[in-house]
């Protein structure tokens, strides 16, 4: 579901139809409280806000896998380092 203009309020408006707001919301719409003509905040139904945090932290792990999998991929092609060599080596480029 997209934001149309109708979805965008000043914050004015908003504090004077808190309740009607609140139906709409609860009613699959989201709304966007602007401050001095900017976006301020968001106002979405708290089951859609718990759905798109267990997006996040979907979408985290899924990003965690992949970096797994790419290091599992390093080390069976050997493009790995030693690290005591590696801090090593800067320690070294640091101190001259």
């Amino acid at each position: 579901m997209g934001i149309s203009a109708n979805d965008v309020i000043p914050l004015s408006l908003a504090r004077a139809n808190f309740s009607e707001l609140t139906e709409e919301v609860k009613g699959g719409a989201e709304k966007i409280i602007t401050k001095n003509g900017q976006s301020y905040i968001a106002l979405i139904d708290a089951n859609r806000l718990d759905y798109y945090h267990q997006l996040e932290r979907e979408r985290i792990h899924l990003l965690l896998v992949d970096e797994a999998t790419q290091g599992l991929e390093d080390v069976a092609a050997g493009r790995v380092k030693d690290a005591r060599s590696v801090i090593g080596s800067i320690k070294r480029r640091r101190s001259a």
